[in-house]
């Protein structure tokens, strides 16, 4: 009797093992939202908030949840940034290491069905199949990084406004699941003139009212409530370059905002750029794959 029931004891915690060991998904959460827009934009350090007037950026943040002490991956440069926070890991993992880097120079751990490792649109397709999703982008950078015959829209604007104004068509008349809009600024009068100058501080302020335009058209149009909001970024900057290892160059924004969504402030979590694209499966109640590293920002609704 004894060694039967010692037997069963094994096959049982065989059996349990297995079981915990071999899902490749995390347990599937409550969808909270049914639109969620992604705004990063490129080069916009949290410093920035020191001196910009940005009165678009702090509603959101005042009626939702940030951070300014939010980290980028290193290097803290552009590619290597908006793959992690689509790509939910890091460039140990993605592959993605340089500035412009368009192919892996390191072979990504995971290849997915778009032939890139996953991103969140490769979950959106497998999970919610009958979803819109897009793109909309102004440095062509972004183009390689996602899997473009999985989105309904693949936009390279040629300006900032037009990268928006493409956008806001998209999500007025398709009502997309997940949109992504890049704009190009503040990075470029970064590296042209400087940055923490009163020409990256104008550009700021362009961006700002530019994602004022968002929410009002949101607003316009009935989706703002059933819509969540995050604006990050890739890097901030110093001198007229990034890339390295100072506060100025790694810390950026993060704010989600919505309706539905508790108004948070100040968030005490330890934010990295991949953390955006598992906190995204989580307002839309996807199952994240168990080689991602980001884990949802879970204090911005407890």
């Amino acid at each position: 009797m004894k060694t039967v029931l010692k037997a069963s004891m094994v096959l049982l915690l065989l059996i349990g093992t297995f079981f915990s060991c071999n899902p490749k998904l995390e347990e599937r959460p409550k969808q909270l939202v049914k639109h969620v827009v992604l705004i990063g934009s490129d080069g916009f350090g949290a410093y920035a908030f020191k001196k910009a007037k940005v009165p678009n950026l702090r509603r959101l943040m005042e009626e939702g949840s940030y951070s300014l002490k939010a980290r980028s991956v290193l290097p803290s440069s552009s590619a290597v940034n908006w793959a992690s926070m689509i790509m939910g890991s890091g460039p140990e993992l993605h592959g993605y290491t340089e500035w412009g880097s368009k192919t892996p120079e390191l072979p990504s751990r995971i290849i997915g069905k778009g032939n890139i490792y996953p991103t969140i649109f490769s979950l959106i397709d497998e999970q919610l199949p009958e979803s819109k999703k897009g793109v909309s982008y102004t440095w062509g950078g972004i183009g390689y990084l996602f899997e473009k015959d999985m989105v309904d829209l693949d936009f390279n604007g040629k300006s900032d406004e037009e990268t928006k104004d493409k956008a806001l068509n998209f999500i007025i008349n398709e009502k997309p699941t997940l949109s992504f809009i890049h704009f190009d600024e503040p990075d470029g009068a970064g590296h042209s003139i400087g940055h923490d100058t009163p020409e990256y501080y104008e550009a700021v302020e362009k961006i700002d009212s530019l994602i004022g335009n968002i929410i009002n058209a949101l607003e316009m149009n009935d989706l703002l409530d059933d819509t969540a909001i995050i604006f990050s970024s890739d890097h901030g900057g110093i001198g007229k370059g990034h890339g390295g290892k100072t506060l100025e160059e790694i810390e950026i924004p993060w704010i989600l905002y919505g309706k539905n969504i508790p108004k948070k402030g100040k968030l005490n979590s330890s934010i990295v750029t991949y953390d955006t694209a598992a906190t995204i499966a989580y307002l839309l109640g996807l199952e994240t794959p168990r080689f991602w590293r980001g884990k949802p920002i879970t204090e911005a609704f407890n």
